[in-house]
């Protein structure tokens, strides 16, 4: 019987505060669990989104001491929406420097969503010392098939709405840095447009009902947004193929992989082909459908509450 590890309610920090990490920039941080416990470093997905308490659920709060923090210009950290001083290594090395801000000097579990196990899988291959275990789940390696699923294949299945997206930018390859360029502008119909065609592309996929939306767009909505097209537009900050050819740094590191079989927003080519490349990983494909499902998160319960 899968145990639900956290009380019911929502989980609270034992510790949060701000984190100075640039001239710029200033990241948001919380605990939760056991101070003493095994430390979890999480990384929440994006780029741009926020980190999310109800992640340290996942684990057993008596014995893991789990750290969540949000990315540069993301949630809380400030300023929000801010892409000067952002980039992919600097996201890393932010986390390196929390843990040394916390006085963690013992190796870590790393878990990471999404664009999280993208940064996951860069932190464990820049600090493998650092790195006890890692946990991913939909895997996201922000290489050149994860571009042409975006911005090409993916139009296979929803070509209703990428003809509203390619009667703005017709050339698929300028997508990213045409709204980057709109929602950078001090133009506010610029910017609703850039979020409702671009922004939200990422929730069509995630439908089997798909919808763009004349919803209201708010404040938060395009700074996340704009940090978003920022990481894009830049090619994530990343070499083609970077973290497959610099897999073998984490030979040796135990690690387990969750995907859905039918997400539409990473397709599983990206888990199964990291799989393929790390010895030794555990790798999951579920027999489920979207981004996210509680079929998922039930698995990568099962995982967590089977380590010790």
């Amino acid at each position: 019987m899968l145990r639900i590890f956290a009380n019911w309610g929502m989980p609270k920090p034992f510790k949060q505060g701000w984190m100075r990490v640039s001239e710029i920039h200033k990241i948001f941080y919380q605990e939760v669990g056991n101070p003493k416990g095994m430390p979890v470093i999480c990384f929440h997905g994006g780029p741009g989104y926020r980190s999310n308490i109800w992640t340290a659920k996942k684990f057993d709060l008596r014995k893991y001491r789990v750290i969540l923090f949000d990315q540069r210009g993301c949630g809380k950290s400030t300023p929000q929406g801010e892409v000067r001083d952002n980039t992919t290594q600097d996201l890393v090395d932010d986390a390196a420097k929390l843990l040394n801000h916390l006085g963690i000097t013992t190796k870590v579990m790393v878990f990471g969503s999404s664009w999280g196990t993208t940064l996951a899988l860069l932190f464990g291959e820049k600090y493998p010392q650092k790195v006890q275990r890692m946990l991913l789940s939909k895997v996201f390696l922000a290489d050149k098939n994860s571009r042409d699923w975006e911005q090409k294949y993916s139009a296979w299945f929803y070509p209703d709405i990428m003809d509203e997206i390619r009667m703005v930018v017709p050339d698929r390859e300028k997508t990213a840095a045409f709204f980057d360029k709109e929602i950078s502008s001090d133009d506010l119909q610029k910017q609703v447009r850039a979020v409702r065609l671009y922004g939200r592309y990422e929730r069509v996929l995630g439908s089997l009902e798909p919808k763009l939306g004349d919803e209201s767009v708010t404040e938060e909505e395009v700074n996340a947004c704009r940090v978003m097209m920022h990481y894009a537009a830049n090619g994530f900050f990343m070499a083609e193929n970077e973290i497959l050819d610099n897999i073998n740094r984490l030979q040796g590191i135990p690690a387990a992989i969750f995907h859905n079989r039918l997400d539409m927003v990473c397709p599983v080519i990206g888990a199964y082909s990291l799989a393929k490349a790390w010895k030794g990983v555990e790798l999951a494909v579920l027999p489920s459908e979207g981004h996210g499902s509680k079929m998922l998160d039930d698995a990568v319960v099962r995982y967590i509450q089977n380590l010790y």
